[in-house]
């Protein structure tokens, strides 16, 4: 077998031409990125127009994060089966079909199925595409062409919020879906026209699916799925169906993990959680991303609900943690081979750690250079951190191993984000109750603070209106400001707990071996 692989690789010949191929693979990983990010600064107008709330809108994001975890570690397998070319031109098509549908959305029910669909569709994008670029180029040529792939996985996040939300203040959100059509559609022709397939990328013969194990890896995100989206709104493990269906995820993942285990031809292999350094790596990996998707979900819904930002100026306040995150490798790129991946990491959860921190301690006055500054550490300490643990968690792996691995801590990956998700409107919205439950005794007659307040604007609004119409409204006034500083007290607290999470788990470096094996290079598509 490995003599055949050997001949079908010297039968292969590079393209003469590798640009056009290039095009066509970036325009749809431009695409699929620019999405990951587009949608977050537009979250409140959607809860508006599907009459949900802010917990609920969330939702929109953690679909899309569960079903493309399901296809990131099959990746290998499904273009085994279908042949990676033909597999990669139907994820795309199923993407730019799923973004219309996600434009016509006028339910959020509607809207999480098509977001499903655009997961699963999405979530093989980048590994094909980067894998394309690495075959279409010579040896000497490939750092140029993750160059190219480094700038496309970089700029999208950037522009992202800024073009969601001024695409959402000037149209509406739908255009923001709408825009994937056309792109997708010019993606999938230059890739028929274009890409090819290597002999050993090629639909294989007598490839066995393995049936069992991706339906138990289905069954065990779905249902994780549905607990973590409403969980919160049932009470969570007060609810006998969330207590039912949550079984049901862990015993379906315990089978998933037993039939990979067993069987010869599965969909990952799992034995490589004996390596230490992946172990731990991949552990840092799943509460970094928690801590980092939990942020970038709840930003914006801070920043219009109680800042009253626009949708534009949402998206312009987020647009420094790109660069941060720019500068961020770098600085990544020029120390790799001078500091400890160990090192890099604990100073990039500091990093974190210290932006989080810096968000909770802001208030309903501040102004953006109060957001701009957080942010920016924050990407910067996001490009050191998840860098550096990509590159340590496989540093003491086999080569033949690296994209099992790879493979599986994409998923952990996306179940990590999603879990975070959920547990940051938990706290939202267990906390913001919490606060009104201890301010609310303030609101009384007997305090001379309120009374004093209550009559002077009591006083202001007497001017239009009958006093007795005057105080209702003086008092509702007062409620509604309860109910900001309420929720503002809550934000905060979230922030605080991701950014001492943060911090917390620096000691579990002290378990990982040091990198051995550093050539400096970045792995941006780990990333």
């Amino acid at each position: 077998m490995n003599s055949e692989i050997a001949q079908e690789q010297e039968e292969w010949k590079l393209p003469k031409n590798p640009w056009p191929a290039t095009l066509a693979v970036m325009l749809a990983t431009f695409m699929f990125v620019l999405d990951s990010t587009i949608a977050n600064v537009a979250l409140p107008h959607m809860a508006g127009s599907f009459s949900s709330s802010n917990e609920e809108a969330l939702w929109i994001l953690t679909s899309y994060m569960i079903a493309s975890g399901i296809i990131l570690p099959s990746v290998a397998w499904f273009s085994g089966v279908f042949g990676r070319k033909r597999f990669y031109i139907g994820c795309v098509l199923l993407f730019t079909v799923s973004s219309f549908l996600c434009g016509l959305a006028t339910s959020l029910d509607q809207m999480i199925i098509a977001r499903i669909l655009q997961g699963l569709g999405g979530g093989a994008i980048v590994p094909i595409a980067q894998a394309i670029l690495l075959e279409s180029f010579p040896l000497e040529k490939r750092r140029m062409a993750m160059s190219v792939f480094g700038i496309g996985i970089i700029i999208a996040p950037i522009i992202g919020p800024v073009l969601g939300g001024w695409i959402t203040d000037n149209y509406n959100w739908h255009w923001i879906f709408y825009i994937n059509v056309p792109i997708g559609f010019l993606a999938i022709f230059l890739a028929n026209m274009f890409v090819e397939d290597p002999p050993f990328a090629r639909k294989k013969v007598g490839q066995k699916i393995d049936f069992t194990g991706f339906s138990f890896l289905i069954i065990w995100l779905v249902c994780l799925q549905i607990v973590l989206d409403n969980g919160q709104k049932n009470d969570w493990f007060n609810a006998p169906w969330v207590c039912w269906t949550f079984a049901a995820s862990m015993l379906a993942m315990i089978a998933f993990v037993i039939s990979q285990l067993v069987n010869d031809k599965s969909i990952l292999d799992l034995r490589v959680f004996k390596d230490k350094n992946f172990l731990y790596g991949t552990i840092l990996m799943f509460l970094v991303m928690a801590v980092l998707y939990s942020s970038i979900a709840i930003m914006p819904l801070f920043l219009q609900n109680l800042l009253k930002y626009s949708a534009y100026l949402s998206g312009l306040s987020m647009m420094p943690r790109g660069i941060g995150s720019v500068i961020g490798l770098i600085i990544t790129g020029i120390f790799a081979k001078k500091i400890d991946d160990r090192g890099l990491i604990a100073v990039g959860l500091g990093l974190l750690g210290t932006a989080s921190l810096m968000f909770g301690t802001l208030n309903l006055q501040i102004s953006m250079i109060n957001i701009i500054i957080p942010n920016f550490i924050f990407g910067l300490g996001m490009s050191c951190c998840m860098i550096a643990i990509s590159t340590i968690s496989v540093a003491t792996l086999d080569q033949t191993k690296m994209t099992n691995a790879v493979g599986i801590q994409a998923l952990l990956k996306n179940i990590g984000g999603a879990v975070g998700m959920s547990i940051v409107a938990t706290i939202i919205s267990r906390m913001g109750q919490a606060h009104q439950f201890s301010m609310v005794g303030y609101l009384n007659p007997l305090n001379p603070a309120f009374q004093h307040k209550v009559q002077a604007m009591t006083s202001a609004l007497g001017k239009y209106s009958a006093i007795s119409v005057a105080q209702q409204k003086a008092n509702y006034l007062m409620y509604i400001e309860l109910l900001k500083q309420s929720n503002l007290w809550a934000f905060m607290d979230a922030f605080r707990i991701f950014g001492l999470i943060c911090f917390l788990i620096i000691p579990i470096l002290l378990f990982m071996k040091p990198n051995t094996k550093k050539d400096g290079d970045i792995h941006i598509g780990e990333m």
